[in-house]
């Protein structure tokens, strides 16, 4: 028993020390892993995410369009749940005179011209491209602009606006960066809802204000009429008839009439 005494006192003093290290030390500590960084704050970080959120809306909204020298518009934006989309601008084509919706569904781009009083017919003639003769521009702020907004190497520059008259959302005013550089987005004032929802917008196109709520959206898109052969109409007024006299001395605006004598 007397042997025993010193290694009972030997494991006494290695427990003890090994508890007033424990004591001495701080608690581990916990690493939630649902937390992440704190959410960028500055203009163009906030424009990047809602420029995000908007590329996943599957929406229908209605927009009134407001532009100088002009009676206001409405455009209407679907975007399907399968990606498509399509955009409604009346009186945009040959000088104002045509109602037309561009169209993307099933990976094909559509120029559509609307039936109408002053025009029936109708028609969808298929693009590889929109050029600016025939662009109506307004479906820039819904499909290729937000890629844009979302680049943080694009040449923008990114400040905090006053809200647009009537429109709710935060506003941001877009402008290049760079003066050598082509704006690859039409400098303005952008607002969005938190969900991505542009909410107003004030363009070269004009002033854009969300009217009322947006609804669900359809599972794709169904053209506003049948495929045709032609091409896509112009944004411009056509010519007007010359009426440079012809050789025979009448307008070539008017058809020539040559009098007749009757036989007898």
């Amino acid at each position: 028993m007397r042997v025993a005494r010193p290694l009972i006192a030997l494991v006494a003093v290695a427990t003890a020390a090994v508890l007033a290290s424990a004591c001495s030390s701080p608690p581990p500590t916990e690493v939630d892993p649902t937390t992440g960084p704190a959410a960028p704050d500055d203009p163009r970080s906030v424009l990047a995410a809602r420029a995000a959120a908007a590329k996943d809306l599957h929406q229908t909204a209605l927009y009134s369009l407001k532009t100088t020298g002009r009676p206001d518009r409405s455009v209407t934006v679907t975007l399907a749940q399968d990606g498509g989309w399509k955009v409604d601008v009346p009186a945009t084509a040959l000088g104002g005179t045509v109602d037309i919706s561009l169209v993307r569904t099933g990976g094909a781009l559509y120029q559509c011209a609307l039936p109408s009083a002053t025009r029936p017919q109708s028609g969808c003639v298929r693009l590889s491209k929109v050029v600016s003769a025939y662009d109506p521009k307004v479906q820039h702020l819904f499909t290729d602009w937000l890629e844009v907004f979302m680049d943080r190497q694009a040449a923008l520059a990114v400040t905090t606006a006053t809200a647009l008259p009537g429109v709710q959302g935060a506003c941001y005013t877009v402008d290049t960066s760079a003066v050598s550089v082509k704006a690859p987005v039409d400098p303005g004032i952008y607002c969005y809802a938190d969900n991505g929802t542009l909410t107003g917008a004030r363009t070269s196109v004009g002033t854009l204000t969300l009217v009322g709520a947006p609804t669900p959206a359809p599972p794709t898109i169904t053209l506003p009429g049948a495929v045709i052969p032609g091409q896509p109409l112009v944004n411009a007024s056509p010519p007007a008839p010359s009426l440079t006299p012809s050789a025979s001395g009448t307008p070539s605006g008017k058809p020539s009439v040559t009098p007749t004598t009757s036989r007898r």
